[in-house]
């Protein structure tokens, strides 16, 4: 993925900025309804955390953020039907069974060491609490859209790390990592085949700036996330949810720097998809 060509002017990329950073708050995720058939998600966006939980942390707040999808939620604006989780994957991931939503151990967390001491019982017990509500209100949530609509769509956006190595590092291959990494292991691809194909095609004829993008299927992920497989076993007949992981070249991964002509230029790619979705919705009635 190409930056845009021309620089972007000053004050328009402080306003931008100052845009991209939400206001805090203490709420466990943020929804909007909207009268259409296509559903944006931005699960891993939230930084924040309770107190109990942030004192046992022995991982870092760079760490944390580097793990993150930081500025999902500006990419999905646009959308009149959306849910951002503002709570931290680290104290609860929503995209995780709920056996394995709080990371206990290194190994669920690549290799991390989350805490300091072992959180108590109840400190998990209070986590997996926001994760049961979270699915509650989610399958409420599509139900609506199921009666309105009849099928629907949900993108359910994520971002992926690229350099892992370390800053200065050699970025991973391009063969290995596509701009845009569309996972769909949990779907019935070929009753889902007509409306991920026109998303992907609306992808990638987009008049991105620095040229079109890269935008291939099941490369650095398949999709395999606790979400999309729920949605697919509670709406197997009307929902199709697509996860779409943008690799993070709208950012410095290593200290958490938005590139905002980027990201602006991202939101724009993302709404420009939603004629085309829901054509194809249409078309497969």
């Amino acid at each position: 993925m190409n930056a845009p060509a021309e620089a972007m002017d000053m004050n328009l990329a402080s306003e931008l900025l100052a845009d991209l950073t939400p206001p805090a708050t203490s709420a466990w995720w943020t929804q909007h309804r909207g009268d259409t058939s296509v559903v944006a998600t931005a699960i891993h966006d939230g930084h924040a955390t309770r107190a109990a939980v942030r004192r046992m942390f022995a991982i870092s707040e760079e760490e944390r953020l580097r793990e993150e999808d930081p500025f999902t939620e500006f990419l999905i604006r646009d959308f009149g039907n959306r849910i951002i989780v503002h709570r931290s994957r680290f104290e609860v991931d929503v995209n995780r069974p709920r056996g394995g939503a709080v990371y206990l151990r290194p190994e669920q967390a690549w290799g991390l060491q989350v805490w300091a001491e072992e959180p108590p019982q109840a400190v998990v017990d209070a986590s997996l609490s926001v994760h049961d509500e979270y699915y509650e209100m989610l399958a409420s949530f599509l139900a609506g859209i199921e009666r309105c609509h009849g099928r629907f769509v949900v993108l359910d956006v994520h971002s992926y790390n690229h350099r892992r190595a370390g800053p200065e590092a050699e970025p991973t291959l391009s063969t290995d990592a596509p701009d845009i990494n569309i996972g769909t292991i949990s779907m019935d691809r070929r009753k889902w085949a007509h409306v991920v194909d026109s998303f992907m095609a609306a992808l990638r004829s987009f008049d991105f700036p620095g040229g079109p993008l890269d935008v291939r299927e099941n490369i650095a992920f398949q999709g395999r996330g606790e979400q999309t497989r729920f949605i697919h076993e509670h709406f197997p007949d009307t929902g199709c949810a697509i996860a779409v992981e943008f690799k993070k070249v709208f950012m410095e991964e290593w200290t958490g720097e938005p590139r905002p002509e980027v990201l602006v230029a991202l939101r724009r790619l993302l709404a420009a998809t939603l004629p085309a979705l829901i054509d194809a919705l249409e078309r497969g009635r």
